[in-house]
């Protein structure tokens, strides 16, 4: 065995150990600016049985007598707890921020699961009940519920359905018909792609169909991210691609066991394949459009995975007892990652107004 052989299985090896030992399943605790721990805080991961499946969950709160702020995750069947270590938001310190991590996906996923269990009915009925875990817990009669890009088309519904167990919903990428959100965004980037002189991707973009009949081809299947984040209108502005903007840091956290961040990405394409072609053929605009309950929206300005005037179509159509459209100026798929502050002013205001309405501790 040649030396260059044996250097490489020795590096190998040795990033196996400590990719190992990064990997303990443990949620790391909260601290305040100088490094201490936050006294009565909570840092956590939660398994619940949610519709006679057990599913997780990581809760996290400077404060646990915070408002409690469910979020609904992308994908379908992507976590995003991995996003608060490259873009963190603080809102732990303001919120119990709760990570639920959907059935199928993550700390919920199990290739036990049936798909023909996997259904969008289910995943409503699920984020209900997940709710209603959190109220009874935290002793909260309602909570914040916050949904982002294929969380937001889960979430728009639920509130839509079961108002009384929200304060008010908010919408980030808020998703509206993502077939015409595809042709729309090809658009704008040949577009973009020919001002910028790269010929390259201009051909392979128009060599890659979008349309209402045939749906979206392959090729633009495999572009359609290298195309979108070079553009900044990705997951987010400053991410490169989807290796080192999603791949790396989620493999680097240390919230999964191994076979948990395996299981990750096994979910992730299990949940996608079941859920997708559902999402593709639900016109939200002409799904849902009352609301007992104050609805705002988070809009990046540069987003080119929701486009910003088909949620802006869809707000419109929206009747609320308050309602609210927020544009990020420089944010592209999720605004509260990328202008925290900004967002926490928001949300903290949202809070204020629900509380000054009467109170909301305590079930009734």
């Amino acid at each position: 065995m040649g030396w260059t052989v044996l250097l490489l299985l020795v590096l190998a090896a040795t990033g196996a150990i400590l990719f190992w030992l990064k990997s303990p399943g443990t949620v790391p605790p909260l601290r305040d600016a100088s490094g201490a721990l936050i006294p009565g805080s909570i840092s956590e991961r939660v398994t619940v049985d949610i519709g006679g499946v057990p599913q997780g969950m990581i809760v996290e709160s400077a404060d646990p007598s915070n408002p409690v702020l469910l979020f609904l995750h992308g994908g379908p069947g992507m976590p995003e707890y991995f996003l608060r270590t490259t873009h963190p938001t603080g809102l732990e310190q303001d919120f119990t921020l709760v990570w639920w991590e959907q059935r199928g996906a993550g700390l919920s996923w199990s290739p036990d699961l049936d798909q023909g269990e996997l259904t969008i009915d289910r995943l409503m009925r699920a984020t209900i009940e997940v709710a209603d875990y959190l109220r009874e817990r935290f002793d909260q009669d309602r909570i914040l519920l916050v949904g982002h890009s294929w969380g937001s088309f889960l979430g728009l519904q639920v509130a839509a359905r079961a108002p009384e167990r929200f304060t008010t919903y908010v919408g980030m990428a808020q998703v509206a018909h993502q077939p015409r959100s595809e042709i729309m965004a090809r658009e704008v980037m040949i577009a973009a792609y020919r001002t910028r002189g790269d010929t390259r991707m201009v051909r392979r973009l128009e060599a890659a169909p979008v349309s209402m009949e045939d749906g979206m081809s392959n090729a633009y299947l495999r572009l359609r991210d290298t195309a979108t984040h070079r553009l900044g209108g990705g997951t987010t502005r400053d991410m490169a691609s989807v290796i080192t903007g999603v791949f790396l840091p989620v493999m680097r956290l240390p919230v999964y066991t191994t076979n948990e961040k395996i299981g990750l990405w096994r979910g992730k394409a299990w949940s996608r394949a079941i859920l997708w072609q559902d999402v593709l053929h639900t016109d939200l605009t002409a799904l849902v459009h009352r609301f007992e309950i104050p609805v705002h929206f988070f809009i990046g300005a540069h987003d080119l995975t929701a486009m910003p005037a088909l949620s802006r179509e869809l707000f419109d159509r929206i009747e609320a007892p308050e309602k609210h459209y927020h544009v990020f100026e420089n944010s592209a798929h999720s605004p509260i990652f990328e202008e925290p502050e900004k967002a926490r002013t928001i949300l903290r205001g949202i809070v204020s107004e629900n509380r000054s309405d009467g109170p909301h501790r305590g079930r009734q």
